[in-house]
């Protein structure tokens, strides 16, 4: 037999609604006396007792006179120290005896053998009221009922914080699910509508810490750094703090270029290999160049490259795209392309202007040796003294632990740019506090960590390679 929480029933909440409520009884309601004059009175009662009995007892010691030889006063104290004291363990232990007996009521606890009424019981309306007028009620009616959609509650009403209220009170009544734990107030919504999140019901806090500061090619940077995570804040500032101390870290951009990869399909394996072979001659690069680039005056086609399967080919254009992460501009520089293209290949159908071998938010061998967004390589050598003192180990024992750890241990579990301890939390922390793409974290995080004893073994030369970071640059 099962004792589970049971949620009341609708109708029992109707009725509970209807009974008179009585306060709930307190210990204070039947004493003649108010509470605090009777607490001082019985601590004054058992300290001056218990004194009163500790010195008669000492009399007696003294004087050799046997201790259960009482008087009618020692008698008196006796009884007196006995009630004070049932009293003031009454008085402290009384919150946990009133406790013990609300959550004894029937109304939160029974007692079931079969709990499928329960699953299949709709859930009881909740309301929060959130409004601040009878129109707003009838604006949520509306929302309800389907005559005003929700994603149109901001144009209609030109509130964007009032829309909110109305969109997270109509989700209630409709769900039964409170959202009292979301919070609402303190958000700027006029500054995402447009932007992003549609129809918004609330916001998230998350804290942000700040790791460093980090010594990075001669600057020193604070590194903001967003996260619910314990310890990840500190032991990536121990690590800013080693770089320091040990005279900083440098970085080098290997490749930065966007991609997007559509998909086009042909009526046989033999025409959809004529247009990768145009696509990837050298000499018609420069025409898909000026037509790729019309879209944006900062993207710039770098290389096409090709894939077939059977009678699809996916064509994965690369380009740069500024400071701007690029993933718009790069696909309206594609679109521009296969609309030229249909003009030589007219029999080819555009399946979609993403394939996947792009590829976007998914782990891919091709983001790993291809690169895709920013492929870095930063180094630091840290002195045998910081890694001492600040990391607690020494050198060989961390060159050991990155070769078996981070290389073999990734290896053998078939790791796909995942030959490190852990970037992907280091990158999610900062992605979310500077406002990139949290889902981009997933090609983002490729890294390869690599450590090497050097000077005798005496310092530890280590470095990051990171070939698909996916960031707006500022």
């Amino acid at each position: 037999m099962d004792v589970r929480r049971r949620p009341l029933k609708v109708d029992d909440e109707v009725n509970k609604e209807k009974l008179p409520t009585s306060p709930t009884p307190k210990a204070s309601d039947a004493l003649p006396l108010p509470l605090y004059l009777t607490n001082a009175i019985f601590f004054t009662l058992f300290f001056s007792v218990a004194y009163y009995l500790l010195h008669r007892w000492r009399e007696k010691i003294r004087n050799s006179t046997p201790l259960h030889v009482v008087t009618l006063s020692e008698i008196a104290a006796i009884v007196s120290l006995i009630a004070s004291f049932i009293y003031l363990l009454g008085f402290f232990g009384i919150d946990f005896v009133q406790s013990f007996i609300s959550r004894a009521t029937p109304e939160a606890w029974d007692l079931e053998e079969d709990d499928s009424d329960i699953i299949s019981r709709p859930p009881a309306p909740i309301s929060i009221t959130t409004l601040s007028s009878a129109q707003d009620e009838d604006v949520v009616q509306s929302v309800i009922d389907g005559s005003i959609p929700s994603y149109a509650l901001e144009s209609k009403l030109g509130d964007c914080r009032r829309a909110a209220a109305i969109r997270r009170e109509a989700l209630q009544k409709m769900t039964g699910r409170s959202l009292q734990g979301l919070p609402l107030d303190g958000f700027d919504y006029d500054s995402i509508l447009g932007q992003c999140c549609e129809m918004p019901v609330g916001y998230v806090q998350i804290p942000v810490g700040i790791a460093g500061p980090l010594l990075l090619d001669g600057f020193e940077y604070s590194v903001p750094m967003a996260t619910t995570e314990g310890c990840l804040v500190a032991s990536t500032n121990r690590g800013c703090k080693a770089i320091y101390a040990s005279g900083g870290a440098a970085s080098m951009l290997l490749r930065d270029g966007m991609t997007r990869a559509p998909i086009v399909r042909f009526a046989s394996a033999m025409r959809a290999s004529e247009l990768k072979f145009f696509l990837e001659d050298p000499n018609n690069f420069e025409t898909l160049a000026v037509v790729f680039n019309r879209s944006s005056r900062f993207a710039r086609l770098q290389h096409i490259q090709c894939s077939i399967a059977g009678k699809n080919l996916y064509i994965r254009f690369c380009c740069t795209t500024g400071d701007a992460m690029g993933m718009n501009m790069v696909s309206k520089g594609v679109q521009n392309v296969l609309d030229f293209l249909q003009n030589d290949f007219p029999d080819m159908d555009v399946i979609g202007i993403s394939g996947n071998f792009c590829s976007d938010k998914k782990p891919a061998a091709v983001n790993w040796i291809e690169g895709r967004g920013k492929s870095v390589v930063c180094e630091a050598t840290i002195k045998e003294e910081v890694v001492t003192k600040v990391l607690k180990t020494n050198v060989a024992t961390l060159v050991e632990l990155n070769t078996l750890k981070n290389l073999a241990g990734s290896a053998v579990a078939g790791a796909l740019g995942g030959f490190n301890a852990h970037a992907a939390n280091i990158v999610s922390a900062i992605f979310i506090a500077t406002g990139q793409d949290p889902a981009q974290n997933v090609e983002s995080s490729h890294c390869i960590t690599m450590m090497e004893a050097i000077n005798d073994g005496k310092d530890l030369h280590i470095s990051v390679t990171m070939p698909s970071i996916e960031v707006i640059g500022h």
